[in-house]
């Protein structure tokens, strides 16, 4: 029946195309020509010719020619082909039109968004591209780095470690306890938000240099299209491909460069140290009998100039009618701590042919990685800040030559006291190695019958492992185990994949001044993950281990129409339905509409004196938020004890099973947001930018609760309680000032504020909750410092107002009676300052003269507080001496501070970490026809990390999170590049 019913249609179709064809045969008219290449002057096989506002159309041939016949009425031809800037073309009286066509323009006017691409200036959403030519310089070996502060609303945190991730935040957190990492997609590809065992970060699989674009989705008219895990924005990467027509090209691209701490701690130094116990407790005391003789820089002793060195090369070409581009690279990045390393091999294939008259456009791409890390121990930073300055490192002794604090009656380490800092880096040895793949193969088919439909395609395999080893032999001090083998031997692993299905049909056509771009597609995802872990002494009489696979799939229809009026109207609406096997299937499907709207108020294409463009946009839309964590967390299942829990009897040991807690009512999380906002361009887009204002609102936030006791099988339990609010706007400005035939200058500013305010936390209103407690810290167990309550930013501090004598000095242990019930406890905490700053900006200039080059990039936070847990845990006189022997260093501010004992929950400790830092001065040179003609050399020479202006003293004033403790110096480096293409 459905064979029939499509013959019958396929019939129907042809018969009214022949009458069709009939009515319009009078006034048609033919032109010819040939499309070539601008560049190589070689001709285009399958360039795509159509006739504005009809579905009539042709494709160039084997050797770029093309004839079409126009319907009477058509002024205008369209031409496009995969990697080439679309032109129109207006036909007048001419019948014979060549055409060369620009390879790359495309990336100037099309931006990326879910399931396609649109002109930039076409765009309804909250869009931003950064291309290859604009990205951050520098030592640089994860993507996220090289658009720190480039857009508007989008703050980046790295970590200071080798090869080391980085925290996205677009527009502010919108969750309390679920994720708040934005959606990852690389070539169509979307990942799993968490990273494989043994990996720094995993954005490590894409090495930076084959990067094409970086194109951030921030408001919810233009991420619902992916639905579930929009809510928190999508970031799509796009690769280098080759092009069609292009002859080989090689490139190579490497740098070496040298880094140290930008910034340690101030602590006292040996002598300072000596002066103030022998101050405090006087000559002869014990104190002062337990000082040593020596003069130790603890940081000196652990950190170092860590090496780096970067190399890439690439092929880019075309056999034919197959365009490709293959490249391989290798990373050696030493940390600034000793021990710190991280290594990795990666590739990168790109294969994109055209069949059937290029109707028929595939893609093919693996990209992979091989890192071999040793991770360092950054506890040894917490032991060098502690550690006796007076006591040497090294000493004679069975624990390996390495300075240890005995115990006072006999030689065995005691434990309580710091452990030597360069012991824990040289006697722990913690590798691992992992292997990241990802193999997609996408087909786009454009059908003869009806150019404007197109099929697509797309398929892809996400692979990846770790495995790693931690081993401590049992002569390290640190590692001590009265009666024991002490020591430590661990394995673990962990095998990750994650399959994709993708398939929609694109309708694109004009209708007499009406453009229709209207998208349908399915989604089908698997997720598993298989982790196996080992622990053990070194005899084996204390082993732990256990194997836990899981998995989860995604299943999604979505759909999207874009729809332009005059050319200066653009609506769109979007509509994914998504279902989550995290859920219950009560639960199971959430749907995700969206809409946005814009107008071209002004378009015009020359206007050197004034506005030539202004647009003015408007979206709405939802989306949302499946990452509960794990992978059941609305399912009863039981859990098998591990090895060294099993119950006994008599000589035979049984593994248990025990009820895990669980919330079979889980639901979606989803967050709303509508945006407003204004393009703008000034004398011919020499100046130019947006202001966007938005509003974004969670609800049913999945949050990690306590649970009344009894009422289920845990105390804390993921439930959908709590509604969060985040208000701002951003700014962003881009401007060519210099602009002539030798020389160009383009500077970049973007200012972003965002507020935000927990409006809801529990089921029913109880003024007398005070929300629920966060942000951990050291020096007392169980101590959070931070605190999600409403009506106050998430992870406010929550602290006690500090009273200070006539000195400005903090007096010990007293504090504001904020309530006035005359006595001061727990009800007069109080909510004070949060760690989100109140406004950030990116700023970015580039100067061109001739052959040379220079650039600066930076950022700027202000109004971000940071707990200082350094100094609330070592400015202390109670914590210089313990009683079981041994003294601990502290910071030089300690008199001023004068407090005895600890007093965690100071506001005193809440300090302003404002910051102005600039991430790279780059200058470089460019060496015309090398190697032979067209060939182009580039030397480069780059700070990184040159200058940062705070007035914040601890170790650095961005700390994600908010609370300062243990934290991994960031790097300044100096780097030497070179780059040829030939």
């Amino acid at each position: 029946m459905k064979l029939k019913l499509f013959y019958h249609l396929k019939g129907s179709l042809l018969l009214f195309g022949l009458l069709l064809a009939a009515q319009t045969a009078f006034g048609q008219s033919t032109i010819t020509g040939t499309v070539y290449d601008a560049d190589s002057g070689e001709p285009l096989i399958g360039a795509y010719i159509l006739a504005v506002g009809t579905q009539s159309g042709t494709v160039s041939d084997i050797d770029g020619t093309y004839s079409l016949t126009l319907p009477a009425g058509v002024t205008e031809i369209e031409l496009s082909y995969t990697g080439y800037g679309t032109q129109r073309i207006t036909v007048g009286t001419q019948t014979v039109i060549d055409i060369r066509m620009q390879s790359g323009q495309q990336l100037e006017e099309i931006v990326v968004i879910g399931y396609g691409t649109v002109k930039r200036e076409d765009a309804t959403g909250s869009v931003e591209t950064v291309s290859s030519a604009e990205f951050n310089k520098g030592a640089i070996s994860s993507a996220q780095e090289l658009v720190a502060g480039k857009v508007a609303g989008v703050q980046v945190t790295t970590d200071g470690g080798p090869g080391g991730g980085a925290t996205i935040r677009i527009r502010g957190g919108s969750s309390l306890s679920a994720s708040n990492d934005p959606l990852i997609v690389i070539d169509g590809v979307p990942l799993p938000t968490d990273g494989i065992s043994g990996s720094r970060n995993p954005l490590s699989l894409i090495n930076p240099n084959d990067i094409e674009t970086f194109t951030v989705l921030k408001d919810a008219s233009a991420t619902a299209i992916y639905g579930s895990r929009a809510s928190n924005g999508v970031v799509i990467i796009t690769t280098k491909k080759g092009t069609a027509g292009s002859k080989l090209q090689l490139g190579y691209n490497g740098s070496v460069g040298v880094s140290n701490p930008a910034r340690t701690l101030d602590v006292l130094s040996a002598d300072e140290f000596r002066s103030l116990i022998t101050d405090r407790f006087g000559e002869g005391s014990p104190q002062v009998g337990y000082l040593g003789e020596a003069n130790t820089d603890w940081q000196d002793v652990i950190f170092q100039n860590g090496l780096f060195q970067d190399h890439n090369v690439n092929a880019t070409g075309a056999i034919k009618s197959l365009p490709y581009r293959v490249s391989v690279g290798f990373t050696d990045q030493q940390g600034v701590l000793k021990t710190d390393r991280f290594e990795r091999i990666s590739y990168g294939l790109n294969l994109n042919p055209g069949f059937f008259e290029n109707r028929l456009q595939l893609n093919f791409g693996i990209k992979g990685a091989n890192s071999q890390n040793r991770f360092a121990n950054r506890g040894a930073i917490g032991a060098a800040l502690a550690f006796d300055p007076t006591q040497p490192v090294f000493q004679d002794n069975n624990f390996g030559g390495y300075n240890y604090t005995a115990q006072l009656n006999n030689s065995n380490p005691n434990t309580l006291a710091p452990s030597n800092p360069l012991a824990l880096l040289r006697q722990r040895q913690d590798n691992s190695t992992v292997n990241h793949y990802i193999a997609n193969f996408t087909a786009d088919y454009r059908f003869a019958f009806i150019p404007a439909l197109r099929a697509n395609l797309n398929l892809a395999y996400d692979r990846s492992k770790g495995e790693g080893s931690i081993f401590v032999p049992s002569y390290a001090a640190f590692a001590f185990d009265a009666g024991n083998a002490g020591g430590t031997d661990n394995i673990y692993s962990q095998d990750k994949k994650n399959e994709l299905l993708e398939f929609y049909l694109n309708y694109n056509r004009d209708f007499d001044g009406i453009r229709l771009d209207v998208l349908g597609g399915y989604s089908w995802q698997n997720f598993f993950r298989e982790s196996f872990f080992r622990n053990s002494n070194l005899d084996g009489t204390e082993v732990e281990e256990n194997t836990n696979p899981e998995e989860y799939y995604l299943l999604s229809l979505f759909g999207r129409a874009n729809v332009t009026i005059a050319d200066r109207l653009i609506l769109t609406g979007t509509l994914r339905r998504d279902g989550s096997s995290r859920f219950s299937e009560a639960n199971r499907f959430g749907l995700f509409p969206s809409a946005a709207a814009a107008y071209k108020l002004i378009d015009v294409d020359n206007n050197p004196r004034g506005l030539n463009a202004l647009k003015l946009r408007v979206g709405y839309g939802v989306t949302g938020q499946q990452e509960a964590g794990g992978f059941y967390p609305s399912q009863a299942f039981y859990q098998a004890s591990l090895a060294n829990a099993r119950y006994q009897f008599g000589d035979r040991f049984v593994t248990t099973l025990r009820p895990e807690g669980y919330n079979a009512n889980l639901k979606w999380e989803e967050t709303t947001t509508a945006n407003i906002a204004v393009d703008f361009g000034i004398f011919n887009d020499r100046l130019n930018g947006s202001i966007e204002v938005y509003q974004r609102t969670t609800t049913d936030l999945l949050n990690f609760i306590p649970v009344p006791a009894g009422t289920n099988l845990t105390n804390f339990i993921t439930s959908n309680v709590g509604d969060l609010e985040n208000r701002g706007f951003e700014i962003s400005v881009n401007g060519e000032p210099i602009r002539t035939e030798n020389s160009s200058l383009q500077i970049g500013v973007n200012v972003s504020v965002n507020r935000n305010e927990i409006t809801r936390l529990t089921a029913t209103e109880d003024p007398a909750y005070v929300g629920v407690p966060t942000g951990g810290i050291a020096g007392g167990v169980g101590n959070n410092i931070q605190i999600h309550s409403v009506g106050f930013p998430a992870s406010s501090f929550y602290v006690y107002e500090q009273v200070y004598d006539e000195t400005g000095v903090p007096v010990e242990g007293v504090y504001v009676d904020r309530n006035g019930d005359g006595m001061v406890n727990t009800s007069d905490l109080y909510r004070y300052k949060n760690p989100a700053p109140q406004a950030f900006l990116g700023f970015t200039t580039n100067y061109n003269v001739n052959n040379f080059d220079f650039s600066f990039a930076g950022r700027a936070s202000f109004g971000n507080f940071v707990y200082d847990n350094n100094l609330s845990n070592r400015a202390l006189y109670d914590a210089l001496v313990n009683s079981t022997g041994f003294l601990t260093n502290t910071v030089p501010n300690i008199a001023d501070v004068d407090f005895t004992t600890a007093q965690y929950f100071s506001d005193f400790y809440i300090r302003d970490a404002s910051f102005l830092r600039l991430d790279h001065i780059t200058a470089g040179y460019r060496f015309d026809d090398v190697v032979g003609a067209g060939s182009t050399m580039r030397a480069y020479l780059t700070v990184q990390n040159p200058i940062v202006i705070t007035d914040y003293e601890g170790i650095d004033p961005e700390v994600f999170g908010g609370i300062d403790n243990n934290i991994y110096p960031r790097a300044r480096t100096i780097l030497f590049g070179l780059g040829v293409n030939f």
